[in-house]
């Protein structure tokens, strides 16, 4: 099939506002109004590979949304989940990076609207409502300490078994076998702000040996008011997770270690 010929199978199965430029032998770009949020435009190549035609982002659509989000995030929890379904259903293939669909049967339009639509279902990940977006905080948050903290040294939701048999006063993640251990905390809203508090409050009340670090998933969202009274008993606070990985992941080894 001609160029010419792929281009207008290209219009009537995806839209009229498409064109083909060719960029040397067997190779073309894709213009297409599809848009990421910021505006720009989704990066398509039509280009031979042996014997066959493939359409390819060359890797663009996940160095686009790491504009936004750590590439590490991509690939774990909730936003997993949604690049997984997506390049299932649309039978895309991610090569280290590049997403890749095959045309077959010289079924070209078709091939087209699909990876169309598996690139936009991928950046769903930038959408998440407010919820979504909390919930893979919390799980970005275990997944960090998952990796940061052998599993021996670590316990999740952990809470004192003798005074506290009601679990009210919760640490999201303690880490032990130091002279004393480390609280780890998770914090997404004012209200866990205000519980964290509260907890660390008790504890000192009831005379442990701690040490605290908390991370926001935006400070800048947490009231003045209930920050300020946070910091007056948190020992280190970091301000989000995405921004501070390395950092955190450095304070809790020296931690451990020390």
């Amino acid at each position: 099939m001609t160029p010419e010929a792929v281009e207008r199978d290209f219009r009537e199965k995806v839209c009229d506002q498409l064109r083909l430029a060719s960029e040397g032998l067997d190779r073309y770009r894709v213009f297409t109004p599809f848009q990421f949020e910021d505006g720009d435009h989704l990066a398509i190549v039509f280009k031979r590979e042996g014997s066959s035609w493939v359409l390819s982002d060359e890797g663009h659509t996940y160095m686009h949304l790491t504009y936004e989000l750590d590439e590490r995030d991509l690939h774990k929890g909730t936003r997993e989940k949604i690049i997984t379904n997506a390049l299932s259903v649309f039978a895309v293939e991610d090569r280290e990076g590049e997403l890749v669909l095959r045309i077959e049967d010289e079924r070209y339009g078709d091939a087209l609207y699909n990876f169309v639509q598996a690139l936009l279902k991928i950046t769903d990940v930038t959408y998440l409502s407010r919820e979504r977006v909390r919930s893979t905080f919390l799980e970005d948050f275990r997944a960090l300490m998952e990796e940061t903290v052998p599993e021996s040294r670590r316990a999740f939701d952990w809470y004192h078994r003798e005074r506290d048999p009601d679990a009210k006063y919760g640490v999201d993640c303690r880490i032990n076998s130091m002279a004393r251990p480390l609280f780890v905390f998770a914090v997404q809203n004012d209200d866990k702000a205000r519980d964290t508090t509260i907890t660390l409050h008790q504890f000192e009340k009831w005379g442990l040996a701690f040490r605290s670090v908390a991370v926001f998933e935006d400070q800048e969202s947490i009231n003045r008011r209930v920050l300020a009274r946070f910091s007056d008993v948190g020992e280190k606070l970091f301000s989000s997770l995405g921004a501070n990985r390395d950092r955190i992941v450095q304070y809790v080894q020296d931690s451990m270690n020390g």
